[in-house]
């Protein structure tokens, strides 16, 4: 054993190595995505790694290695289990044979989501166990637990990290190689009375999930990881927390004089009934605190109801606790001192810190989505028109001054939303702009079920050649894979012919008036017609030179700042200035400028 200072992901990732782990496969999304990415770059040779198009791909190949006896690991974020939901309910069902952990960070916050989904939650839903980590070190740990868990009750299991444990940092005791275990797949056992799902053994599976799920919450309630710490001296009030609640909880506690008695609930579901019962029985009152569903709050109410015992339980339903949001080390610490009936101490009142400068999230300069939706406002000028976006860096593009994006809800929803508002307002010109990876991952069904149902849209992908959101990751479309393997690339193109899409055309959006020129022509069309904009991330390539104003031509009229919102022009002392250091050289503003006073290094930019 030694130590090393590792971020929470990546010591999830090196725990799960720790534990033979055979196959991992996912879908990136924050705050999740260096879990897979750790995986790959401690892969001694004997690990499959797979960013897979999406949840639900990856789930079900997760599930093809566990039929195996290989352990597998499928991580995504909360609004992936969305994604991956269908598999993973006949899953629980079916079961597995190798040990199944379905690694699900949530976002408290939300900090970069669309909900605050709360996975302890879809556990119960799902009848499945869930592993709730408090700290780095015990993630590191507890996600060999849980493999462990997975493969004694044959049946895959939930890890739900948040955001703080995630990307928190600290000093993780972890296992030297030669302790690493290896575990060696015996293959598939063909038995179709086991892995083929049919209405008997889905019935006869149920009954044995409740009956496990019985004997987990005895079992859970034996769990090292759930604890209780006695209260002070002819105290009786408790505490219930989980996940970093606890380590908030537990730093706050130090700056009060009178201890409650804390339950740590390592494992929400199935409930530790008896070591809740233990606890209760030694309190009258319980704070719960907890992110974000009342889970622990509703499962104390229950057993006190069950034993009929007379506690008072606080938390979100009584308006003790916030119902949603994050929490704090300072909201809980003002928590515990109410709840306590104790004065906040002076070393938890921490002044008011200087409030942050604005910076309104924003398409980063030189990005070629500005330039694809600029030329799309420039195309529909004057015409009644909807953009529907999606899930992606390019949902900025919804800011001003753009002001190009009216819906978006979840990944490749936007495709078939526009069919929904034609449908309804068949005079309104339809956009769906979806980026290359979204593409792959969830709107080609989208475009198939568009040119079936004969809708009238224009299809927009943004094709910038990776998957920018996240921290560009390979998709189908970038030509290698997560395993280092330079593999043909599938052609949006193709795929958009293949479904029955005639009309296809591909421009550069930084050659403005082509693209204007394409998107006026494409649109006009009648039935389902896709344009593909295709220009690399601004981040991935070496800028050209930076552009600079001549200042004898600019008149300061300003329309590059009002019609492109890029963060490289700024006023400074009241006149357009380029900012150097974040100019990529891309050219947009050159081509807006009406004076032409914006050019490359050959024009001269004068104080």
């Amino acid at each position: 054993m030694h130590s090393e200072f590792l971020m929470g992901n990546a010591a999830i990732a090196r725990g799960a190595i720790a534990a033979g782990l055979n196959v991992v496969c996912g879908y990136p999304g924050t705050p999740s995505t260096e879990v897979l990415e750790t995986a790959a770059k401690c892969n001694r040779g004997n690990l499959y790694v797979e960013w897979s198009v999406n949840e639900k791909a990856a789930l079900e190949l997760g599930a093809g290695a566990a039929y195996c006896g290989a352990r597998a690991m499928v991580t995504m974020k909360q609004v992936g289990l969305n994604v991956a939901s269908d598999p993973l309910m006949s899953l629980a069902y079916i079961g597995v044979k190798g040990g199944t952990v379905i690694l699900v960070a949530d976002d408290p916050g939300p900090i970069s989501s669309q909900t605050e989904q709360d996975t302890r939650t879809f556990a119960a839903y799902s009848k499945l166990p869930c592993f709730d980590p408090s700290s780095v070190q015990e993630a590191y740990d507890m996600i060999q637990e849980a493999f462990a868990y997975s493969e004694a009750y044959h049946t895959p299991v939930l890890f739900r990290p948040t955001t703080r444990i995630c990307h928190g940092y600290a000093s993780v005791t972890v296992k030297d190689e030669d302790e690493y275990l290896v575990n060696t797949p015996e293959g598939f056992v063909k038995d179709s009375s086991k892995w083929v799902i049919f209405p008997r053994l889905s019935f006869r599976a149920h009954a044995d999930i409740e009956q496990r799920n019985a004997k987990l919450s005895e079992v859970f309630s034996g769990y090292t990881r759930n604890e209780i710490q006695p209260a002070g001296t002819g105290i009786r009030k408790g505490v219930a927390a989980h996940g970093i609640n606890y380590a908030y909880t537990a730093e706050a506690l130090q700056n009060l004089t009178e201890k409650p008695a804390v339950l740590k609930i390592a494992t929400p579901f199935p409930f530790p009934e008896q070591k809740a019962l233990e606890f209760l029985r030694s309190v009258d009152e319980v704070l719960c605190i907890e992110e974000l569903d009342p889970v622990i709050e509703r499962a104390l109410i229950f057993v006190c109801g069950k034993y009929h015992l007379s506690v008072n339980i606080r938390g979100k339903l009584s308006g003790d606790m916030p119902a949603s949001g994050e929490n704090t080390c300072a909201s809980v610490a003002a928590a515990l001192a109410k709840f306590m009936g104790a004065a906040l101490p002076e070393t938890a009142k921490r002044p008011e810190p200087p409030a942050l400068p604005v910076r309104p999230p924003v398409l980063c300069a030189g990005c070629p989505h500005r330039a694809s939706f600029y030329a799309v406002k420039q195309a529909m000028k004057g015409q009644k028109a909807v953009f529907c976006g999606d899930i992606g860096c390019y949902t900025l593009g919804n800011a001003m001054p753009l002001d190009m994006v009216d819906t978006c809800l979840c990944m490749g929803a936007g495709v078939n939303i526009t069919q929904g508002i034609g449908k309804i307002e068949p005079d309104t010109v339809c956009f769906a702009f979806v980026g290359d990876s979204t593409f792959f991952a969830s709107a080609i069904t989208g475009a198939v079920n568009a040119v079936y149902n004969q809708a009238n849209m224009t299809l927009v992908v943004l094709d910038n050649s990776t998957t920018a959101m996240t921290g560009h990751q390979p998709h189908p479309g970038t030509g290698r894979t997560m395993m280092g393997q330079i593999v043909d690339k599938v052609s949006i193109e193709a795929v958009l012919h293949g479904v029955g899409v005639k009309t296809v055309e591909t421009v550069n959006p930084l050659e403005l008036e082509k693209a204007i020129e394409t998107v006026k022509r494409v649109s006009a069309e009648d039935g389902v017609k896709a344009i593909i904009f295709k220009s690399p991330c601004a981040v991935l390539i070496k800028p050209e030179s930076p552009a600079v104003i001549d200042t004898d031509k600019c008149t300061n009229c300003r329309r590059c700042i009002k019609q492109l919102g890029c963060p490289g022009l700024v006023l400074k002392d009241g006149r357009v200035h380029i900012e150097q250091a974040l100019c990529t050289g891309c050219g947009l503003c050159a081509q807006v400028c009406p004076f032409e006073a914006i050019g490359g290094a050959s024009c001269r930019e004068t104080s």
